[in-house]
């Protein structure tokens, strides 16, 4: 895992469509949720690699901090359909490299079992933490996915050595072009429009609202998970959220029949 120091600006981030009350309480989650998940430090006695799940679907959930997810489904940042059950956000960058093995390990297994059946969501969130190339790509990934190729964009620039080429304006061009986007002159225009800026800037604010600190950070349903945890911890996560979401929506009351509405005729009247 990858850890930052919090820019300037920080200080100023407010929490972007949250529900009133959630800042506060993200800003200390994001410390705790550091602690309890990070994964062990290779040799730690008595030390396990994997972050706590419960079995307690609710355990370590903060139903407030759904309120995060967008469920936009003109989202181009996003993968899997909006009503799915379950919503996994990541806040990562593309020059860390621990983001790049949930990328590579981690995320297409994901897909294939959970998003290619409906039950879960992928939200990208920007969360640029290294600097001014972390920046440009981070402009130039959400650029991409303004033309429907952000997820190709994303495959090729976390692909094994990736980061090491750099994300210079040209390394931006060649990998807009390996991921078939296809207008580039769109692509370089909008990477450096304000546009762009704006939507960075949006997902790094909601990022440091909730207390991240480091990356990849990940929200599934309410439940932090810090770090490139192993598939186990993610799946753990995703189906106690998937059961949850199903206990809830049977539990919802039913609409009363017309046959059970009282008569406006009935007594008391």
């Amino acid at each position: 895992m990858s850890a930052s120091t919090s820019p300037k600006a920080s200080s100023k981030a407010k929490p972007v469509a949250i529900v009133a009350g959630v800042a506060a309480a993200a800003v200390l989650l994001g410390v705790v949720s550091y602690t309890a998940t990070k994964p062990a430090t290779p040799g730690a006695s008595g030390s396990s690699s994997a972050a706590e799940v419960s079995a307690d679907p609710a355990a370590g959930v903060y139903p407030e901090l759904e309120a995060y997810a967008r469920r936009d489904a003109s989202d181009g940042l996003a993968l899997g359909r909006a009503d799915a059950p379950v919503v996994l956000i990541e806040y990562a960058d593309f020059k860390c490299g621990y983001c790049g093995k949930f990328a590579r390990d981690t995320e297409p297994v994901l897909v294939e079992k959970y998003v290619k059946n409906g039950t879960l969501r992928i939200e990208w969130r920007n969360f640029p933490i290294f600097g001014e190339e972390s920046e440009a790509v981070a402009r130039a990934s959400w650029a991409a996915g303004q033309q429907g190729r952000f997820w190709e964009f994303h495959r090729a620039a976390y692909a094994e050595d990736a980061k090491e080429k750099g994300f210079g304006k040209d390394r931006l061009a060649a990998l807009a072009k390996e991921a078939g986007v296809p207008d580039a002159a769109r692509f370089a225009k909008d990477s450096e429009g304000a546009e762009a800026r704006a939507a960075v800037r949006s997902d790094q604010e909601q990022g440091y609202a909730l207390g991240a600190s480091s990356t990849p950070s990940f929200l599934v349903n309410g439940r932090p998970i810090a770090g490139a945890q192993p598939l186990e911890t993610f799946t753990e996560a995703i189906e106690a959220a998937a059961k949850t979401a199903k206990r809830a929506k049977t539990q919802q009351p039913a609409t009363p029949s017309a046959s059970a509405t009282p008569s406006s005729s009935g007594a008391g009247r």
